[in-house]
């Protein structure tokens, strides 16, 4: 089969042909139709996550296709199935985390030391098959093709998973920050939920989209928040901290901030002075909450309240999609398709 392989260490992807992998004990092996690039990916290409012990080096975590291939014990799924794959696939269900039974590709699979991730422990979905854990897996609604199905495997489970872990109140009033590949998605959530809706950003050509995707209002920072009446629900989608604790300025009390994406280079902290501590307020820590939370977000879509905007590209250009987003021009999220 042909996959997108990194030779290396900040080594630009290269479409490779290399053994297609078979389906193992509780497996399914997926034609994968489409991935999404998540950066992730990226970040584990560049070496800011550790290079993977794989060979070949094979990424992604948003792969969806059809069933192809049942291994043995399997009887969840058939083959003709439509499914998504997520990024954690297993556990060791024995350790002090895996004891408390929260859900498998949630916060268990991100904690256990033992776990299957795709694209980390083993290789990903960036080619034309993937063999992964059935149990990982999703059946994808008829209505939702596999290129917009993409995107939802993370970018879309992980704004949705925000949102439910904040578990806004009907009157309360949701702001995203970050008006990217989650946040595009976190504001389309938002606006379907009926919450009134805040979009932070600094870019001035994203304000008519995103009040096109559902943003009543759209902000700059933190003090332009505060300004327009604040926020009961901060949800953090982009890739800086820092700008995430500036917004804690537009948090109103008893507010909830979400942080929903991954700074790998700051911490997280609150302004000195902040009167975080004498107005309950709380920070949360959302990721893949669970297959349902999932499966719910996937339902949205196939609805229409939410479409997630994507661009494709053949996965002879996977390096150009690869680089598209590093440069932060992915308009919002990059799907390869492997079909």
């Amino acid at each position: 089969m042909k996959a997108a392989v990194v030779p290396e260490v900040k080594a630009r992807w290269e479409l490779r042909e290399v053994p297609t992998p078979k389906a193992g004990p509780g497996q399914v092996l997926i034609r994968v139709h489409a991935c999404g690039v998540c950066h992730n990916d990226l970040w584990v290409s560049q070496g800011v996550f550790p290079f993977p012990p794989l060979d070949p080096v094979v990424v992604g975590h948003e792969a969806a296709g059809e069933v192809v291939e049942v291994g043995p014990g399997v009887t969840t799924r058939r083959a003709g199935d439509r499914v998504g794959t997520t990024w954690v696939q297993s556990t060791c269900g024995r350790c002090e985390y895996c004891r408390l039974n929260l859900p498998l590709t949630g916060q268990s699979g991100m904690n256990c030391p033992e776990s299957v991730m795709s694209g980390l422990t083993v290789q990903g979905g960036h080619a034309e098959y993937v063999a992964v854990s059935a149990e990982s897996t999703v059946l994808l609604p008829d209505a939702v093709p596999y290129e917009v199905a993409a995107p939802m495997l993370c970018a879309g489970y992980t704004a949705w998973s925000a949102l439910r872990a904040a578990d806004p109140e009907p009157h309360e009033r949701v702001a995203v920050l970050g008006i990217g590949g989650l946040g595009h998605l976190a504001l389309q959530f938002s606006h379907a939920g009926g919450f009134e809706t805040v979009a932070i950003t600094r870019s001035p050509d994203k304000h008519r989209l995103a009040r096109t995707l559902g943003a009543d209002h759209v902000v700059a920072d933190g003090e332009q928040l505060r300004a327009a009446g604040g926020a009961d629900v901060v949800l953090v989608t982009g890739t800086s901290y820092r700008t995430a604790g500036e917004t804690l300025q537009g948090l109103r009390p008893h507010g909830r901030i979400v942080l929903a994406a991954i700074d790998p280079v700051n911490s997280f902290t609150i302004p000195p002075g902040s009167p975080f501590w004498a107005q309950r307020q709380q920070v949360i820590g959302a990721t893949h909450n669970g297959l349902d939370r999932l499966t719910e977000a996937l339902g949205l879509v196939a609805s229409g309240a939410v479409t997630p905007l994507i661009e494709t590209f053949p996965k002879e250009r996977v390096a150009e999609a690869l680089d598209r987003v590093d440069r932060g021009e992915a308009r919002f999220r990059a799907v390869v398709s492997y079909a």
